[in-house]
């Protein structure tokens, strides 16, 4: 198989906050699927994840940053829901653009280690 012809890598952009805390593709996932769905546990659902997981993801994202990723409504005559903030809107585009620019500054980079990699 010729280099032309592999596979190209997929590159996988997280950023890692120390101590701890993290924000990549998952995360970003979640929060789209909860901007469509109006919903946490829609929005977990929609990633194969309990309703449990998916709350403590936002919950980490909530306390990650001064403002609120997410915001919910518990359930009654409504019924309960969640929609993103401004910021979590901001969140993912920001996301997005990072992940754009990541990938083209290294394109050629990337290129080159697929050309050596065994066939």
């Amino acid at each position: 198989m010729s280099a032309a012809g592999k596979r190209a890598p997929k590159l996988i952009f997280r950023l890692q906050f120390e101590p701890e805390g993290r924000i990549g593709r998952g995360k970003i996932e979640l929060l789209t699927h909860i901007r469509a769905t109006g919903s946490i546990s829609a929005g977990g659902r929609a990633m194969d994840m309990s309703y449990r997981r998916a709350w403590l993801l936002v919950d980490e994202m909530n306390r990650l940053f001064r403002e609120p990723v997410v915001e919910s409504q518990r359930g009654g005559k409504q019924g309960g829901g969640a929609m993103l903030t401004p910021f979590g809107e901001a969140l993912i585009a920001h996301y997005h653009a990072m992940e754009k620019k990541a990938e083209a500054a290294l394109v050629d980079d990337i290129g080159w280690i697929v050309t050596h990699l065994a066939e």
